[in-house]
């Protein structure tokens, strides 16, 4: 059974190799999950590329080696699918694709565990085994020593002038909606990243919390968006749209609930995005075979409440994965609708480049399914430059109140914040 000291043992056995990706569900139940957690290790090939051909060279690597892959898509492909460009700021410098077939997997269902290592390592598994089971591991806390002063990027002052122009946008009916964001930093720091992901998830506990690691770039992340999942015929997108905060009160929390499933706004947003998946997967899809299976339903996290709706469509054997995956790409629910000119709009407007927040960690299977979140509330670290980020956003709608929008950011922001700074008392409550 995968209990919380396993994937403890787990992840601090994982630390001794250079690429490292730990995909873990938190038993969270959401339509279409498959495992409960994946572990997968140290790369034997390996595909690092900017964005320029980046989906046709996926798509080979992929076709030629038909195993397992595991990496990451940053928000920047969107340069090779679009006439588009990312001109700001980057203090992280996460290549803009990055997948590798491991050598060591790990595959946890609910009762059960498989393991799938290559040839030239077939022989290590019982040892490996071992060497999990006999390490020791603690439940260390962060010090507040170690606490790190985290700095905006954009000023409050500065985040509501780009929000009036991106409304100005949406009056002259350039756009109907934008997803708007804004980086939270701090340099020449140094962080534990195991540790510091295990605070995350245990505040957090997510459908699609994951920790990643490639030599010296690390996501630590607490998502609870899909963005994608291929499952023999069937492809699902689950985006999410709305968001409400957490109440100790069961009363106003069942409350809250019920005002953000009627919020007229959030609503909106919600079904602005769902259309935009439909049209994205009608693009690929057997005909009359999209459809709405669920319509802005509330799912409840340990942080927030949030709006998901889930879109899915069958899809011809023909079809690459590559494919699939670069005609959603990026996800609706990080750009808005009109995507590419909302693409546009927000380029201009936010100033840091996204890199892979808004992108996506996920894997393929040996046959061509696979299954990448959304990289959303999460920390992302370069430890070579000591640089450590997390990013927030909105969507922008005509009905958007700046102040409400800025709130809405800080609440995404908690959670991350809380971590960095070590803010134990709010740690131990929530």
């Amino acid at each position: 059974m995968l209990t919380d000291e396993l994937k403890a043992k787990l992840l601090t056995w994982s630390q001794q190799f250079d690429e490292v990706i730990w995909m873990d569900s938190n038993k969270y139940p959401q339509l279409h999950s498959s495992y409960s957690a994946i572990l997968a290790v140290d790369a034997f090939t390996l595909i690092k590329t900017d964005f320029h051909k980046a989906f046709e060279k996926l798509n080979e690597y992929q076709g030629n080696t038909k195993d397992w892959l595991f990496g990451y898509l940053t928000y920047d492909l969107k340069n090779d699918v679009e006439q588009l460009s990312s001109e700001n700021y980057d203090g992280l410098e996460f290549t803009d694709l990055y997948f590798f077939q491991p050598k060591k997997i790990f595959v946890f269902t609910e009762d059960s565990v498989e393991l799938h290592y290559l040839n030239l390592v077939a022989d290590e598994w019982q040892q490996d085994l071992t060497d999990i089971q006999d390490l020791s591991v603690e439940d260390e806390a962060l010090s507040e020593e170690e606490a790190i002063k985290i700095s905006l990027r954009t000023s409050k002052d500065a985040y509501f002038r780009k929000l009036d122009r991106i409304l100005k946008h949406i009056e002259r009916g350039d756009i109907y909606e934008a997803n708007f964001c804004q980086e939270f930093y701090s340099e020449n720091v140094i962080i534990d990243p195991v540790k510091t992901y295990q605070q995350l998830n245990r505040l957090s506990h997510p459908p699609f919390a994951t920790f990643l690691k490639l030599n010296q770039h690390f996501a630590l992340s607490a998502s609870p968006e899909r963005y994608l999942k291929k499952n023999g015929n069937t492809v699902v997108s689950q985006p999410i749209k709305g968001t409400a905060r957490r109440h100790a009160d069961a009363r106003e929390d069942e409350d809250q609930k019920t005002r953000l499933r009627a919020d007229p706004k959030e609503r909106s947003e919600n079904i602005m995005i769902t259309d935009l998946v439909r049209n994205d997967l009608s693009r690929f899809a057997k005909k009359g075979s999209v459809t709405v299976e669920e319509l802005c339903v509330i799912y409840t996290f340990k942080q927030v409440h949030q709006m998901i709706s889930t879109i899915s469509c069958k899809v011809d054997d023909k079809i690459s994965a590559a494919e699939i995956i670069k005609n959603t790409f990026p996800m609706g629910s990080m750009t808005g609708a009109p995507k590419i000119s909302a693409m546009k709009i927000i380029e201009s407007a936010e100033d840091t480049k996204r890199g892979l927040y808004s992108g996506a960690i996920g894997y393929f299977t040996p046959n061509g399914d696979f299954d990448f979140n959304v990289v959303i509330r999460s920390i992302l670290y370069n430890a070579a430059k000591k640089y450590v980020s997390f990013s927030v956003g909105g969507a922008i709608t005509a009905k958007s109140i700046p102040e409400n929008e800025y709130e809405e950011c800080l609440l995404k922001a908690k959670a991350m914040r809380q971590v960095l700074e070590r803010q134990n008392e709010y740690l131990e409550h929530d």
